[in-house]
């Protein structure tokens, strides 16, 4: 579900909103065995019976709590579920709430917090704004959960069509689309967001001049077919075209190919999705690489990555735009109509999409699926805008600054409402689990 551009969600489709994104993290855990509900430690995962008490603790926290000054409705939750507080070796060991106790918690919760909407308890604007951060709250995590099922080889959510993450592609749109596109610069591109969007979160804002020199960006993401030369080509074996991070990271796993990859019988690669291995699919965006590994390949193909303003300025402006004084932007690559599945590979309708599908969705500049099929790496650290004023949920971005890497523009798994081209996404460079791929500009 989507609302019109620059319009703040009515009491009535906030509700909306809190539904369906609660019914989607319940289909996140849905058709996994009890011990599931924990699986073993790892370094990058939460356990989903933890993550599901989490989403309720946090809509208790900010859409109850701090929303309407009511008091707890589960006391001493702060001790299992304050991300901030607990630290994540600990989940796996905390006396949580069982299964029953937890589903239980998650209904509470949003049952107090729909009986409230609309009632005017809550000034409009404050309403909107914490509702929404529990709505956005929740759509990450459920997109978290379908990506620990991968990371755990459990059987892909139901909801995501194709199951292994390789869903058909439309008849008539597959294939490649290779080359790029040549786009002018801006002298004071407005880089973030604009102060009349509804909802944003504080990396965002806010919009600021930034000088983006003339550059060549590709129409496409590199392809599964693309990187499979790199691995062919010794990529992984070549020191030189590491940076020293990411030359100790590989080291460190002694990585041959990508994480998710192994070599196939008779030549070739396979390539794991969820708890079924595949043929890589050849014309569809690699995905579940980490920044050194797309540095790397960046290196050996004579390319780079796109910094944040030119991705950003690829996806939202056009020519002619980019020949005022101060250019307008539109809020997605096609323009300002809310995304559709002809536009965009989002909100898990289905899997991997060929880097030829959806033309539709173009930007102004003729690139293509900048939002949706998989996240982009950019070479950007990830650091505040200037004039940087922090949100009330304080530890959204500030604790990351600095250690990250910013990506753009969603995956298959991420719901829509969630994204606009000033969307800001934030991983360590080492994460390999995440729906994540790159696009590269011309040196």
């Amino acid at each position: 579900m989507a609302t019109l551009p620059h319009r703040a969600p009515t009491p009535e489709g906030l509700g909306a909103w809190l539904r369906d994104a609660r019914s989607r993290t319940l289909a996140a855990a849905e058709g996994l065995a009890p011990e599931q509900w924990m699986g073993p430690y790892h370094a990058t995962v939460n356990p989903i019976l933890w993550a599901l008490g989490h989403v309720a603790w946090f809509q208790e926290r900010w859409a109850w709590q701090r929303l309407y000054g009511q008091p707890p409705l589960g006391p001493g939750m702060d001790r299992f579920y304050d991300s901030f507080e607990v630290e994540h070796p600990a989940r796996w060991r905390l006396p949580l709430p069982d299964r029953a106790a937890t589903l239980g918690y998650l209904a509470e919760v949003l049952e107090h917090v729909l009986a409230r909407l609309g009632t005017g308890a809550a000034a409009p604007d404050a309403m909107a704004y914490f509702c929404q951060l529990a709505v956005f709250h929740e759509d990450m995590h459920a997109e978290a959960m379908a990506v620990d099922r991968h990371t755990w080889e459990y059987p892909a959510p139901a909801f995501l069509a194709g199951g292994d993450g390789n869903g058909p592609s439309p008849a008539g749109q597959s294939g490649a689309l290779p080359g790029d596109v040549e786009i002018a610069g801006h002298p004071a591109f407005p880089l973030g967001a604009a102060a009349d969007e509804p909802f944003v979160f504080d990396n965002e804002k806010w919009g600021h001049p930034v000088a983006v020199a003339p550059f060549r960006i590709a129409r496409a993401p590199v392809t599964q077919g693309e990187f499979a030369a790199f691995a062919a080509a010794g990529g992984y074996r070549r020191e030189a075209l590491w940076r020293a991070a990411g030359w100790r990271w590989r080291a460190a796993q002694a990585l041959e190919h990508p994480t998710h990859w192994r070599p196939a019988p008779g030549g070739g690669w396979q390539a794991r999705r969820f708890d079924r291995w595949e043929p890589l699919a050849e014309h569809r965006p690699v995905a579940q690489v980490s920044w050194h590994e797309a540095q790397a390949y960046c290196a050996w193909a004579g390319r780079r990555l796109p910094s944040e303003a030119e991705w950003e300025l690829a996806a939202a402006t056009d020519p002619a735009a980019l020949r005022l004084p101060i250019p307008p932007k539109r809020r997605y690559p096609w323009g300002d109509e809310p995304p559709t599945p002809e536009r965009a590979n989002l909100d898990a309708r289905r899997g991997l999409l060929d880097v030829a599908d959806l033309p539709a969705g173009d930007s102004g500049h003729g690139c293509r699926q900048m939002l949706g099929n998989v996240w982009e790496w950019t070479q950007d650290a990830f650091y505040p805008y200037p004039g940087f004023v922090v949100d009330p949920y304080r530890e959204y971005s500030a604790p990351w600054f600095g250690y990250s890497k910013v990506l753009r523009g969603g995956c298959c798994l991420t719901r829509a409402r969630l994204l606009r081209n000033t969307w800001r996404n934030f991983y360590l460079p080492g994460r390999t689990d995440i729906f994540a791929g790159f696009r590269t500009c011309a040196l």
